[in-house]
Order: structure tokens, then C-alpha cells, then sequence
């Protein structure tokens, strides 16, 4: 995620605006959409030193077959590590992010977090989190055992290798392993991740293997570079604006074990589906408004600078796109979900591909009992009974904007975030209405 800088915010109100007379425009469609309230929410993480530097950011739910009451959130929290909340909310445990090797050197940031179930393990098989390290460019992969006081276990190969860089010194360059997808192969029963490259638009298939020790490691399958620039219908090309040097990167990514396809976020560009094995070209089936949309980067505000809306972009999504994640409704029904980051709603596809994933509808997650999302970053939702208190199954979702604010002694705003857990049956019951 990257937060919106100033012109960028202002670009998004010039796009609403220049759709506006349009009668498929943005706003038309916005304006309708519903507000679900969340039921409960996790403690505010606080991204200064007094907070660890911890961010919320990616969530993954993992459901106890045995004891569905006691099913677990796990979640990122960038250098803040991992935490892993019960369904009430509360933290049950916290795993810190690798320290530097040295002082010049960057700490491990752990940036998205996704689950293979069943993966074979020398003990027998066990359900796993698998994280993106963004600092130290390394997955990290933990055993999650039921009914334990700390149900995540480190099972990283200790000589596992980088995901993308050659040297140290790349890899405090930080263009490090950044957002995450995994999938199993039911026709080999092998298990893979997917793993965007920060500030780059390359994604890379890993395969997730046992170590003799018991141990799990990965190997890199194949590469795929989405791209950087795009021609436009009047035959100019358009290149995102970005901090100099970067290119339009991927974070939100899921795989739809059904179709075995991709669907990867490129955030100032829209939602592509590909193959999930990276085995063929991309598609892409939705656009952020702000897609070519003309802009250059000024060295002395940092910031955007951006031109007149030529008109080519969605009018579903605000930059950036964010978390991505599938609501299985059996047999291949359900949705594709998407959190649009720039004006704080989420966008619901179609899952059949058959349907060119058809845009059906979306929501907004409102203040209630808590205060409701903004900015969000990540998602995740589960359609399966999760004992008395989410027996219709759970949406979790990151609050990039948790209130209300708190302020440091000097008055200072801190940086606060946390996940809000929403009954997957208000979603339904808005997307099927």
C-alpha cells in the first residue's frame, strides 16, 4: 500500500467528477451501495517507535474443524511482525518480525499472509501460514496447531533462500517480496505461492517443499513480468506515476483453486486474472478509475502532478486496489472481492470466468458498534460455519484509519490501525439483494 499523496487524492475527486455526467459514472454507482456495520474489532496497532512500528496490513482466517469456536485470525503487522486473534478480537499470541543482522541493515517486515491447508509435514500433515518477509526478502512459514496456547510455530528452513534479491545490498533495496497467494494442486497435491515484487510488476511461482529436517523451504518455478506501461485507445501509452525508479506494483492477490486462476491487483492499474501457475498470458478485467490518466512526478513536493481525466479508466475501483480474496458459495458460485482503497468501498465480481467476471455489485463497511473501514489494505473471508459467533461465516477486513485518534504527548496524531470482523451474512444478504 502506498498512502495516497495529496494530488493523488485530488485526482481522484477531478475523476469522479469527470465521469459524473456519464450514466454508468462512479458516483451513480457508489451512491447506492450499502453500509454493513462490523460486530467487533482487534486492539489498534500503532505505527511509531512507542508502537513497535507495528501496521496492520494482510489477514488471514483459519478455520478449527474440530472446534469451530476456536478458529483464529492471523494477520500482518509489517515490522510490528505477526499477531493471531480468536473471534472475539483478542490477541492470543505475537510473533516479532526477524531483527536486522546488523544496524545497517533492514529488519524483517512482514507484509501479507496467506494458508495452505493439509501441507505434508514429517509429523503428518498440518495447515501452515505462509508470509511475505518484505524486509528480509524470505517467505516465512509457520504450523498452526489447534487448542495450543501459541498455535503458530517457526518452520522456516533456516537456509531457505532470497525470493528475488542476489546481495544484501538488494536486499535493503527493499524490492522484496510484497503481496501473496497460495494454492495446492489437487492433481499433484503440491502447494505453491505466488509473490509480487515491491515496486516492480514481476510475480513469482514458488513452490513450497519439506526439508529432510522437517523443515519447509522454496524453490522459484517460473517468473512473470505484468506491465509497466499501457497504450490507450488513442494510441498514446500511459505509464503510472510513481516514486522515481518504481514501477506499478502488485500487492492484493488471491487464487481461485476452482478455475486455477490469478487474480492479482496491479494498484494504480486494476485487477488482472491469469493462470495460477503462471503458465499464460493475463487479462485485465477491471480498471481503476484513474487509469490513464496523464501525471509527472515533481522532485520538490514529492508528489503527482496530474493532467485533465481523458476518460479511459472503471468506474468500480479507486486507486489503489487492494486486498483480493474469493467468497466460495460451492460449485463454483460466488465472488470475487476487492477492496477499492481510494474511496474506501469494496467491489464484488463474479467468480465464473465463463462470465468474464462480471461486475455484480458492493459495499461499504460503516461505523456501528465500531468505527467502519477506511484506506483498507487487506481482506480475507471464509464462507463456513465458525461456531456461535459467526455461524454464517466471517469477513475480516484492515482499517488503514482506525478511530477514534490518539495522540502522543505532544499532541501528535499516532498511527493507528486494527482488523474488523464482519458476519459474512450482512454480506450476502447486500450483494444477493
Amino acid at each position: 500500500m502506498r498512502k495516497l499523496r495529496g494530488t493523488q487524492t485530488a485526482a481522484i475527486v477531478a475523476a469522479l467528477t469527470a465521469v459524473a455526467v456519464l450514466p454508468t459514472s462512479a458516483q451513480a454507482v457508489d451512491s447506492g451501495l450499502p453500509g454493513l456495520t462490523a460486530t467487533t474489532e482487534t486492539p489498534a496497532l500503532y505505527g511509531d517507535d512507542a508502537g513497535g512500528n507495528a501496521d496492520a496490513d494482510d489477514p488471514a482466517i483459519w478455520r478449527n474443524t474440530a472446534d469451530p469456536d476456536a478458529s483464529l485470525v492471523i494477520s500482518t503487522a509489517k515490522e510490528g511482525g505477526l499477531r493471531v486473534y480468536d473471534l472475539a478480537g483478542k490477541e492470543v499470541q505475537s510473533i516479532p518480525a526477524p531483527p536486522a543482522p546488523t544496524p545497517d541493515d533492514k529488519p524483517g517486515r512482514f507484509n501479507n499472509v496467506d494458508l495452505v491447508s493439509g501441507f505434508p509435514l514429517p509429523t503428518g500433515r498440518a495447515d501452515v501460514a505462509v508470509v511475505t518477509d518484505r524486509g528480509r526478502d524470505h517467505l516465512r512459514i509457520y504450523r498452526i496447531t489447534p487448542g495450543a496456547a501459541r498455535p503458530l510455530t517457526d518452520i522456516t528452513d533456516p537456509n531457505a533462500p532470497l525470493v528475488f534479491s542476489k546481495t544484501l545490498d538488494e536486499v535493503n533495496d527493499q524490492t522484496t517480496p510484497y503481496g501473496l497467494a497460495t494454492w495446492t494442486d489437487k492433481a499433484t497435491g503440491r502447494s505453491y505461492a505466488v509473490v509480487s515484487r515491491r515496486s516492480r510488476t514481476r510475480l513469482a511461482l514458488l513452490e513450497l517443499r519439506t526439508t529432510s529436517t522437517g523443515a519447509v523451504t522454496y524453490r522459484q518455478v517460473r517468473t512473470y513480468d505484468l506491465p509497466a506501461s499501457f497504450t490507450l485507445p488513442d494510441g498514446t501509452s500511459w505509464t503510472p506515476c510513481t516514486d522515481p525508479g518504481d514501477l506499478a506494483q502488485v500487492e492484493g492477490m488471491v487464487v481461485d483453486p476452482v478455475n486455477k486462476v490469478l487474480y492479482a491487483g496491479q494498484e494504480d492499474v486494476g485487477i488482472w486474472r491469469m493462470p495460477a501457475d503462471l503458465g499464460g498470458k493475463p487479462k485485465l478485467i477491471d480498471k481503476v478509475r484513474e487509469y490513464g490518466v496523464p501525471a509527472t512526478y515533481d522532485e520538490a513536493t514529492e508528489e503527482c502532478v496530474t493532467g485533465a481525466d481523458p476518460g479511459y479508466g472503471g468506474t468500480h475501483l479507486s486507486a489503489d486496489v487492494e486486498g483480493l480474496t474469493i467468497l466460495d458459495e460451492g460449485s463454483g458460485d460466488g465472488y470475487l472481492l476487492a477492496s477499492s482503497q481510494g474511496d474506501n468501498t469494496f467491489a464484488a465480481y463474479d467468480r465464473e470466468v465463463s462470465d468474464d467476471n462480471e461486475y455484480e455489485s458492493g459495499f461499504r463497511i460503516t461505523a456501528g458498534t465500531v468505527d467502519g473501514s477506511e484506506e483498507c489494505d487487506g481482506a480475507a473471508v471464509l464462507n463456513a460455519p465458525l461456531g456461535s459467533r459467526y455461524p454464517n461465516g466471517l469477513l475480516v477486513v484492515q482499517d488503514g484509519h482506525n478511530t477514534p485518534d490518539e495522540r502522543d504527548e505532544d499532541g501528535e496524531v499516532r498511527d493507528n490501525t486494527d482488523f474488523k470482523f464482519v458476519d459474512l451474512a450482512k454480506v450476502t444478504r447486500a450483494l444477493d439483494d
